[in-house]
């Protein structure tokens, strides 16, 4: 239980972090800092809470974010260009944002006169193309140089070995996360479990990319809330990273798209597309560590999940 802290987000309107917002505002005093490009905040129920400010602002912009974070404790790093399609038209951007951004946000929180924890956000993408349950400490692998696709990962990548180099040379509080396939209420952008259930409940065809044999672990935006939370709060989390998803939850894609069609009692037609982009066959996590040394481990089956976000968007 996190409470009586004084806790920064960056990107904190968007979907994960705007849910973790809603599970810290009652009993802390919340700053989202935020671009506001992609609000899924507008929509919450606590958006208009006493105990949260919201900042519009850019996290290129030094300045004004240290100014933003003055008299935080606790430092939630997850602003970031992200979604595949985003990172495809924009791989520049996205390597400045997720880099520079990540200095800025770290470098400010190490000036704090009283920081208790930095988490960063990296991603299960450091896996690259094949990820049978690979622990914390395995290889990464990125896929060659000029695919764009992989400039979000190598990008995420370099900020996850800052915010370690951090602690180890300055003492920094810092902690790692690495999300792997989350879904759930409030996802904005092109989110793949989260798309098809959304278009399920409407009966519109379900587009496949490829063949559909592609693999993947899917964690309930909840669940991966909870795991966040862990690695906030946790005293061993300092210094480590973490895997953090659902290695119950899986599936092949055609599977889940017929998944999706079942449990939501959808007349949703299945067609297969092809985007000419490198794509990813295998990832699922191992959590075993997460488990071990935090007390994480994710709830949420993947059907129960499915048919609380059909709820959700049918309530829409």
């Amino acid at each position: 239980m996190i409470e009586g802290k004084n806790i920064f987000i960056t990107g904190g309107a968007g979907f994960i972090g705007s849910t973790l917002v809603g599970k810290l505002v009652d009993k802390n005093k919340v700053v989202v800092y935020d671009s506001l490009l992609r609000d899924a905040l507008k929509n919450k129920s606590f958006k208009n809470h006493p105990n949260l400010t919201v900042i519009q602002g850019d996290v290129m912009d030094y300045e004004h974010m240290s100014r933003s974070m003055k008299g935080s404790q606790v430092i939630v790093h997850c602003a970031a260009i992200a979604g595949v399609d985003f990172v495809m038209q924009m791989p520049v951007q996205t390597m400045r944002v997720n880099m520079v951004g990540s200095v800025n946000a770290l470098e400010a929180a190490s000036k704090l006169d009283n920081c208790e924890r930095v988490l960063c956000f990296s991603t299960s993408e450091v896996f690259g193309t094949h990820a049978w349950r690979p622990a914390e400490g395995d290889r990464t692998s990125i896929g060659r140089v000029g695919e764009a696709r992989w400039t979000y990962a190598v990008s995420k990548l370099a900020e996850e070995h800052l915010a370690i180099a951090y602690h180890q040379q300055y003492g920094l509080p810092a902690t790692v996360v690495r999300p792997f396939n989350t879904y759930g209420p409030g996802q904005l952008g092109n989110g793949a479990l989260t798309l098809f259930i959304e278009r399920a409940v409407r009966n519109e065809t379900l587009y496949v990319n490829g063949d559909g044999t592609q693999i993947r672990a899917w964690c309930y935006v909840d669940d991966m809330v909870e795991g966040i939370m862990c690695a906030m709060s946790h005293p061993k989390a300092v210094g480590e990273s973490f895997n953090i998803g659902n290695q119950r939850a899986v599936t092949t894609i055609y599977g889940l798209v017929n998944t999706v069609v079942r449990v939501l009692n959808s007349k949703s037609k299945i067609e297969f597309t092809y985007k000419d982009y490198v794509d990813v066959e295998l990832r699922v996590p191992s959590v075993k560590k997460a488990k071990d040394l935090i007390g994480f481990e994710a709830k949420v089956d993947l059907e129960e999940g499915i048919a609380m976000t059909g709820a959700h968007y049918r309530g829409q």
